[in-house]
């Protein structure tokens, strides 16, 4: 057991996450000396790839950045050169962009539904063990992703750094017998759509709160905003896009390769929770059904539960997709706008100096994209900021409120509990580093 007054603990890595962290806990005669997150990746330095690159092959370079939501990257990408270029996409394109990240999400949130949450709840390292012991739930969940694979195949040419989606449009648009099959395969999805609702509900998580500022995107349509809005918060802010630095005040903390953010307070949260308490009202009528048989009401401060927001934007993606398919079955594409690579039906895309941002919602919160171009189209500058860099400073001060909360747990289950709430955020903490502290020596 541990004594309350003294505890020393470092978990090196935080597994089931994409990249490498390490927690940190120090507690000398019931003080606690140190209770931090630290993110340990070597930067990417995707800013300084983009330098004296052509504006047309940002989303390919940047898509690069994650392999999960490298899609989300594309569409932020596209989105921040168009606005430097001047492009205004067609309302088809949008729909198709608006299904494409219905694609992205449902990929995402199954994969840390089942095979990196589940295993806390269900008492194993892993989902290794779930072969044996629940075989059928993951069969399932690969048979899930596999599906949702296959329609982004079809969709962008592939899921993992995707091909046909550029700026002013797509490369190539899904033909009929293609907006079939991914009817086809969705449909099919149903089963196991109301088996994993049941899964949630049979999962319990720990029971936490710490009051916070959750920030996402925010409208004024009526239609839970994924890939367009300006920039809300709970405590009432409200920005355009293009103001994203005011959103984010990044600043170093020499003890992390990731920059950390604050806004209204000292810290705040991005992803599945921040959207559901902004923009709840906006889901799906099957999506909000979901919420109020799970239990999930607005706003909600348990960070867990960012597991069971993901539920819900499971089921919100998934029949928004299927909305949208029907409709686009209905109405047919204009195949006609089908584009080249800086080109589109009206010629050649002209280039410009300018400055574009995109602000995109990806399955871990807002993505930012920067870029600013000269008179050749050659990216001068470029900025990112990825949403797991945006929790990194709440997850810190989640850490000094759960701990003295679980100080007298065993060390392991303190351990646990702490790795538990990093997983809750689904972190991507590779995506996250983008600071190096280079000193030269003569």
């Amino acid at each position: 057991m541990s004594t309350a007054k003294n505890l020393d603990l470092k978990v090196e890595y935080v597994t089931r996450v994409e990249g490498h962290g390490n927690i940190v806990v120090n507690v000398k005669d019931g003080k606690i000396e140190k209770c931090e997150f630290h993110v340990v990746e070597s930067p990417r330095l995707f800013e300084g790839m983009l330098r004296g690159r052509s504006i047309f092959e940002a989303q390919h370079i940047t898509s690069r950045i994650c392999g999960i939501c490298s899609c989300g990257h594309s569409l932020a990408s596209i989105q921040a050169a168009e606005e430097a270029l001047g492009v205004v996409p067609s309302a088809q394109t949008i729909k198709l962009r608006k299904l494409l990240l219905d694609y992205e999400f449902l990929d995402s949130h199954i994969l840390h539904v089942y095979l990196l949450a589940a295993p806390d709840i269900l008492g194993v390292p892993s989902f290794v063990p779930l072969i044996e012991t629940h075989n059928g739930v993951v069969r399932r969940a690969l048979r899930m992703k596999k599906a949702v694979n296959d329609v982004c195949d079809i969709l962008v040419g592939r899921h993992v750094h995707p091909i046909t989606a550029i700026v002013g449009g797509f490369t190539k648009l899904p033909r009929p017998r293609e907006i079939d099959t991914q009817l086809r395969i969705l449909e099919g999805m149903a089963g196991d759509m109301a088996e994993t609702l049941k899964l949630a509900n049979a999962l319990k998580f720990p029971d936490f709160n710490r009051e916070t500022e959750y920030v996402a995107l925010v409208s004024d349509d009526g239609e839970y905003p994924l890939l367009e809005g300006d920039i809300g918060s709970t405590d009432g802010k409200r920005f355009a896009r293009k103001d994203y630095k005011k959103a984010t005040n990044e600043f170093i903390d020499p003890r992390s390769s990731a920059k950390f953010t604050r806004l209204s307070r000292e810290s705040f949260f991005v992803g599945a929770l921040a959207r559901f308490n902004l923009n709840s009202a906006k889901l799906h009528a099957r999506a909000k059904a979901a919420a109020k048989e799970l239990g999930l009401k607005p706003v909600c401060h348990n960070p867990f539960l960012n597991t069971v927001a993901q539920v819900v934007e499971i089921v919100h993606c998934y029949h928004h997709a299927l909305e949208l398919l029907r409709d686009i079955k209905k109405n047919c594409l204009d195949y006609g706008q089908e584009v080249t690579v800086g080109a589109n039906e009206k010629g050649t895309v002209p280039v410009r100096a300018g400055s574009g941002v995109g602000a995109v919602e990806v399955p871990r919160g807002i993505l930012y994209h920067n870029y600013q171009t000269d008179a050749a189209g050659l990216i001068k500058h470029a900025d990112c900021i990825i949403p797991t860099n945006q929790n990194i400073n709440n997850i810190e001060y989640d850490f000094a409120k759960l701990l003295p909360e679980i100080i007298t747990l065993p060390k392991e289950a303190i351990r646990l509990r702490l790795e538990m709430l990093v997983r809750a955020y689904d972190p991507c903490i590779s995506c996250s580093a983008h600071y190096l502290d280079v000193e030269f020596v003569d």
